[in-house]
């Protein structure tokens, strides 16, 4: 017996075509249908729902607008209370971007492989996709593939197959508009859930006017996911810099057995390295895994670092004697930066 798989639509003032989707899914029984009403108008919208009520969709209201992630989580709850032998939820856009076709196709690849994030994946490089879609489709693919890892060719797809474990996991997920569906593809690399791509149509209605995705305004608010990786790297470059200058300037005349440049760099990296630990373990990777292992492998992975940053300087400074120590360093710890990044994200904070 096949499991339920609810059609989930978040919809914020929807016109006529969320009531021809609503036709369309009747007409190939995909279903039940779940409309959340995001605080949309009602003295213009309202009708819109009370058709959706008619052809049988079960509509959850917002009092107001609370954005789509928060959407998401009010049809997730219902669902998950309503619908015991529930096998997931597949989430459509209230446009009518999605065809019947793609969302059954997204449905059958959630039931098939159930333990899954299933994406309904568009093509941007075919003609005819509004400017401002593909700008920030690639744009968002390629710095979530640079600062994460996870490679995916639409980050922004509204079609998704969410299996019925990962959607209790995700009520309580940070993100209450577009970002929630960032965070979501962040948490299943994090979980290690499989990310499965199924190819969709891509469809663009009047040059995609009625999507309330601001392409400057909602692409900031998901790149806050990313800018804590920097910030937290960043701040702890910085505190070491100002730290290794002052040792330079405390350690340089002294007579010291690898010379002070190494010593300036231990104790600069020793103090920095505790700093950015903590914050990666509380802020960036939230301290889901177990503290002591990360700490283990933070510890060797900053001795290697602080050892290369050591002797690559030197080396530097003996090639280039009239330049300052610091100016030295800059380089040398740009490229230490990018090895780090890639080693924490892959394998200290990896969760168990």
């Amino acid at each position: 017996m096949e499991r339920t798989v609810p059609i989930v639509i978040p919809a914020y003032e929807p016109d006529e075509k969320l009531i021809g989707l609503m036709d369309k899914l009747n007409e190939a029984r995909l279903g039940p249908v779940i409309v959340v009403d995001d605080g949309s108008d009602k003295q213009n919208h309202g009708n819109v729902f009370e058709e959706v009520r008619k052809r049988g969709g079960v509509v959850l209201t917002h009092a107001v607008n609370m954005g789509k992630g928060r959407g998401l989580k009010t049809a997730f709850n219902h669902c998950l209370n309503e619908y015991p032998d529930l096998c997931g939820v597949v989430t459509a856009d209230s446009d009518g971007q999605h065809s019947v076709t793609d969302i059954a196709r997204c449905k059958e690849a959630l039931i098939n492989d159930n333990d899954s994030l299933i994406l309904g994946v568009r093509d941007f490089n075919k003609d005819g996709i509004p400017a401002r879609s593909v700008f920030g489709n690639k744009t968002t693919s390629r710095v979530m593939k640079l600062l994460t890892g996870i490679s995916i060719s639409d980050t922004q797809t509204g079609l998704r197959g969410i299996p019925k474990e990962y959607m209790k996991i995700l009520l309580t997920e940070k993100g209450e508009r577009y970002e929630f569906e960032t965070n979501m593809l962040l948490l299943a690399k994090e979980l290690e859930i499989k990310i499965k791509e199924v190819p969709i149509e891509t469809i663009y209605l009047e040059d995609n006017k009625s999507s309330h995705f601001n392409p400057i305004k909602d692409s900031l608010k998901i790149y806050v996911v990313f800018f804590r990786f920097l910030i937290s790297s960043l701040s702890s470059s910085v505190v070491d810099m100002v730290l290794f200058n002052i040792f330079c300037s405390l350690t340089r005349r002294m007579q010291l057995p690898f010379g002070y440049i190494m010593i300036s760099t231990i104790c600069a990296r020793v103090l920095s390295a505790i700093y950015n630990f903590f914050i990666n373990y509380q802020v960036v990777f939230k301290g889901k895994g177990s503290r002591a292992k990360a700490a283990v492998k933070y510890l060797i992975l900053a001795v290697v670092i602080m050892l290369l940053s050591g002797m690559l300087v030197s080396a530097g400074h003996m090639l280039l004697p009239g330049l300052p120590e610091v100016v030295v360093k800059i380089p040398v710890d740009c490229l230490l930066f990018l090895l780090s990044f890639y080693i924490q994200r892959e394998i200290v904070y990896k969760k168990d």
